[in-house]
């Protein structure tokens, strides 16, 4: 799909460290209009990266060229439902408690007004989706509001989605900054009462559901997918990156990318260019590695992760069919249209590794393969391993010592909640209430086996979950290449 303005209805806000000589203003405005009138934009991306000269709305191709500048399409009567104010501090902006402010919220985050200083526009990337290249995609359902400069010095920055899943993503992405893992902000959740539709259950009854907007808020939103825009013609898909051919465009892309967002990394390798790149790799192969290593932790699934769901950052985007497990499975998977798991729960870190590799590709030739392969190989797993293990010894309270018993420790006890169809998160938070003779009384050992085993599947249950299943539009194909063959046997047998 190419960048479309047309349907264009999620806003972001950027946000990255940003040092700069002299002091900056101190202080959390307030959030009433004044508070967000005076949001200090400073859209460096725009400035940093190709920008599509002025065109019609629509859906093309967009060749030498990061983003297109777009308008927003409103929306009839937007309203608040939901805000993060701890998130919404990242932007300086603090609630006044005004009357009007929530509505001038609503105005300015679902689109329907602009701020000053905001430049929305497209962000054109391309993306390995199920393992295929599918040449352009980019944001046909996002918007870029332009980056904020708050009071500390940091930078803030972000379709036309639903209600319900604009819930999910807003409350979803809250939680998994409260657990620690790195993702993008949820800021607000404004609903409207424009109408799509949309078919929920997948079953051919499509219903109206009203327009719902998220505020996104990441030092930003480059991607994987973003470096694939010079992808060459894929052999497989016969499709290649709108600028393709174009590595001047690579090499700027670069310099802001490692220059804004890994600034240490641009002064310990200022004089080497080869070097500085192979640096940023090593960098961001360790994030992505700790990354999926929090998320197979906490039992997140995220479903869909292509390489333009990558973040060139190392954090969680573009949460759409995520789920958490309840019951631990090994085999789990959250996304309805992924029939062949390719992205279920304990192929997240090997899918991950793959999305490297292709980004590694995208890099040539500031980065040649004979370069980025190896670190891939060298400090993937390593990485990934290291994390996992440090932060389930975490989980089971192993604090003082490491112990090489561990990881076989941990690698039975999943065993042991598989075959018994634990519940995966509060299996965990059961264990923290173990009793100990002069420590924790809250239960009698008894009581805590008993709360234990209410964790467990039933027989029956188990006996479902083991069931085997099979896609009904792929069971339906199979029965009609049974019955052909059927047909072609008997066939062959009357002519004999």
């Amino acid at each position: 799909m190419a960048v479309s303005a047309a349907h264009c209805a999620r806003r972001a806000l950027r946000y990255r460290h940003q040092h700069r000589a002299g002091g900056l203003r101190s202080g959390r405005r307030a959030m009433g209009t004044a508070g967000l009138r005076s949001l200090r934009f400073d859209n460096l991306a725009l400035r940093s990266l190709p920008v599509e000269p002025p065109r019609e709305p629509g859906s093309r191709q967009v060749p030498a060229a990061c983003f297109s500048r777009v308008r927003a399409a409103p929306v009839e009567r937007p309203r608040l439902v939901a805000q993060s104010l701890p998130a919404l501090r990242l932007l300086d902006l603090e609630p006044e408690g005004e009357p009007g402010w929530e509505q001038e919220l609503a105005e300015y985050f679902s689109g329907n007004r602009q701020l000053a200083g905001s430049e929305p526009a497209a962000h054109c990337y391309c993306g390995h989706q199920f393992g295929s290249f599918a040449g352009q995609l980019g944001d046909g359902a996002a918007l870029y509001l332009g980056e904020v400069l708050n009071s500390k010095g940091h930078r803030q920055s972000d379709g036309r989605k639903v209600l319900r899943s604009s819930i999910r993503e807003f409350l979803c992405s809250e939680a998994m900054f409260h657990l620690g893992i790195p993702t993008t902000r949820g800021g607000t959740c404004v609903t409207s009462d424009t109408k799509v539709m949309r078919d929920v259950l997948y079953d051919g009854h499509p219903i109206y559901e009203k327009c719902t907007i998220v505020l996104r808020i990441a030092p930003t939103f480059l991607r994987f997918g973003s470096f694939e825009i010079f992808k060459p013609m894929d052999e497989s898909t016969g499709r290649k990156g709108p600028s393709c051919g174009r590595n001047d465009i690579r090499v700027q892309m670069l310099d802001y990318v490692i220059g804004i967002f890994y600034p240490e990394i641009q002064s310990a390798h200022s004089q080497n260019t080869l070097q500085r790149n192979a640096a940023f790799f090593r960098e961001i192969t360790k994030r992505t590695a700790r990354l999926v290593a929090e998320w197979q932790c906490v039992g997140f699934c995220h479903g869909v992760l292509n390489t333009d769901n990558m973040s060139i950052v190392g954090l969680t985007i573009d949460y759409g069919p995520f789920g958490f497990m309840d019951r631990f499975d090994p085999d789990y998977i959250c996304n309805g249209s992924d029939n062949g798991g390719r992205y279920a729960y304990n192929r997240q870190p090997e899918i991950c590794k793959w999305n490297l590799s292709k980004l590694a590709e995208a890099l040539v030739p500031e980065l040649p393969l004979e370069e980025s392969q190896p670190i891939i190989e060298e400090e993937y797993n390593a990485e990934f391993e290291q994390h996992y293990q440090q932060k389930m010894r975490k989980k089971l309270g192993l604090l003082r010592h490491e112990k090489a018993e561990d990881e076989e420790l941990v690698s039975e006890l999943l065993h042991v909640l598989q075959i018994a169809g634990a519940d995966f998160t509060n299996t965990f938070r059961l264990l923290s209430e173990i009793p100990i003779p002069g420590a924790s009384t809250l239960f009698t050992l008894e009581e805590f086996l008993g709360k234990l085993i209410e964790q467990c599947a039933t027989l029956e249950e188990l006996k479902l979950a083991s069931k085997p299943t099979m896609d009904p539009r792929l069971m339906s194909e199979m029965l009609d290449i049974i019955c052909l063959d059927i047909s072609d046997i008997m066939i062959m047998r009357y002519d004999v």
